[in-house]
């Protein structure tokens, strides 16, 4: 019979107590317990801390609730005081299954942003036409079968690098495309349109 060290059965005692524990932290949250805003290159644009890198367009009514960024009432946008070209976008999300609301990147008219000026990666579970909803680039990439993100937390993966474009949502790549109709530099705007929307651990690389 073999003779295990006390630290070995700790280590196997810890194995057995907290795995199970980090996997369904796993799964209710939506995202992977250890998620880091620390990654290599990436800067943190909303940590739960404040709104310093952000401005207000239109009347949502943005603000830091338990640490996170939430609107459910107006219309509008939370838009960053930075612009940015070439990035890997990273962002967390709930919404609720009426939720319509959206990440908007390269955005050129900074009063009145629309998927026409900008880009918008959607997310709208109840789009009246699906193949632009959730996971989508509006006008630009549909999405077949959509996903669906309300109700629970989700991650967003988003990097434009020149014409090309991919997003993958929760871990699934949702798009791949080219397009070269707006290539400038813009700010970010998440979208409130209407449900309840929730963001978290928003960071970007710059490409």
């Amino acid at each position: 019979m073999k003779n295990y060290s006390l630290s070995s059965r700790i280590a196997v005692w810890l194995g057995v107590l907290v795995l199970p524990w980090l996997t369904a932290c796993s799964t209710l949250s939506g995202v992977l317990p250890w998620s880091s805003s620390s990654e290599p290159g990436f800067v943190t644009l909303f940590d739960g801390s404040d709104l310093n890198q952000w401005k207000p367009v239109g009347n949502a009514n943005w603000r830091l609730q338990d640490k996170l960024l939430q609107a459910e009432l107006g219309g509008g946008f939370l838009m960053s005081r930075q612009s940015y070209q070439d990035f890997q976008l990273k962002a967390e999300f709930w919404v609720d299954d009426a939720a319509n609301s959206g990440i908007f990147v390269r955005c050129t008219d900074l009063q009145n942003i629309t998927a026409t000026n900008a880009y918008e990666v959607n997310i709208y579970d109840q789009r009246p036409d699906p193949s632009y909803g959730t996971g989508a680039i509006v006008n630009v990439a549909k999405v077949s079968p959509m996903p669906k993100a309300g109700g629970h937390w989700n991650s967003y993966d988003i990097t434009f690098q020149g014409e090309h474009m991919v997003v993958y949502l929760n871990g699934v790549k949702t798009v791949d495309t080219q397009d070269s109709r707006l290539s400038a530099a813009g700010p970010i705007a998440l979208q409130y349109d209407k449900g309840v929307v929730k963001f978290r651990n928003i960071r970007i690389k710059a490409l």
